[in-house]
């Protein structure tokens, strides 16, 4: 006779297994439409090929260091599917690289909005936007630390 073993999904347990550094939650998506429009018109911006980053640092303090979003051009991918591939690859890579920017910001107490928009015309493989990732971050942290030093 032979016996199965079937594992059964559980609140707490056996398939929550990831830690929470990884996490992307609802706290740190970006949503509120005040901020959004706020990083377009007062944020400032860069340009890591495929990917521009809008950033802001926010006048009121944050429930959480970083709100990020993510968006692509209607223009450039007709198909629905297709966006929503590209965003989710984005937030993939942002949630996957995050480590470093979480660290820095809670070192020196600091908030950022940040809006990553794909620019390129043709679908990404995810190894390229998981090699700008980091770059990405990078470019904030140091951006964040000049603006800082710059105010004092």
């Amino acid at each position: 006779m032979e016996f199965k073993l079937y594992l059964k999904p559980r609140k707490r347990g056996f398939f929550n297994c990831m830690p929470k550094i990884f996490s992307y939650g609802k706290n740190e998506k970006l949503k509120s439409r005040k901020l959004l429009e706020q990083v377009f018109s007062e944020g400032k911006s860069f340009t890591v090929f495929p990917v521009k980053v809008f950033y802001l640092k926010p006048n009121t303090p944050l429930d959480f260091p970083v709100k990020v979003g993510v968006g692509v051009s209607g223009k450039h991918f007709k198909k629905a599917v297709d966006r929503n591939r590209i965003k989710r690859l984005l937030r993939e890579a942002y949630r996957t690289e995050k480590l470093a920017l979480h660290k820095y910001l809670q070192e020196q107490n600091k908030h950022v909005v940040v809006f990553l928009l794909y620019i390129d015309k043709v679908l990404p493989e995810y190894a390229v936007i998981k090699t700008k990732m980091p770059l990405i971050l990078e470019r904030i942290i140091k951006q964040l630390n000049e603006a800082g030093a710059a105010n004092t």
